[in-house]
């Protein structure tokens, strides 16, 4: 028995996973799922993540954001470090719980990122560029960073 359906029930029939009132999360192969998490108050969507059902399990339990570090193979309780804690607003599951979305109010230093942004989403792509002649250009958008990381994680980053 894998850890989801130890912690979360199966998916039933499709009008079960659709329609109905119990939470039953459809992990990828990888045992992952999704997750978009936004800023409660704002709507800035902040980073783009991956829980297990522990993390899952946590999140809820807790109400702070828990993911599962995909690089790092191990669990992630989102600003441990920084204390740029994740507080749960709203926790969303899709049509077919297949991805989630988080709403956040974010502590410390209100940064997500480990670079030091608000958002992990800090830089935009520039449309109209041709990518087959020659490298696409970014433009910063994220404004000042509200912490430093060598600070707070040192070399690690």
């Amino acid at each position: 028995m894998t850890s989801e359906t130890k912690l979360f029930p199966p998916a039933g029939n499709k009008a079960a996973l659709e329609a109905g009132d119990v939470l039953t999360p459809r992990f990828g192969a990888d045992g992952t799922i999704a997750c978009v998490t936004v800023d409660a108050d704002n709507g800035q969507v902040l980073m783009v993540a991956y829980m297990n059902a522990e993390s899952l399990a946590l999140t809820i339990e807790t109400g702070e954001g828990w993911y599962w570090s995909r690089s790092r193979g191990e669990l992630w309780h989102k600003g441990a470090t920084s204390g740029n804690v994740q507080k749960v607003v709203e926790l969303l599951t899709d049509c077919d719980q297949d991805a989630l979305v988080l709403r956040v109010r974010v502590e410390g230093a209100g940064a997500t990122c480990h670079t030091g942004q608000i958002s992990c989403f800090y830089r935009r792509v520039p449309l109209g560029q041709k990518a087959a002649k020659g490298a696409v250009q970014l433009e910063h958008v994220g404004g000042d960073r509200l912490f430093d990381p060598a600070e707070v994680y040192g070399h690690k980053h």
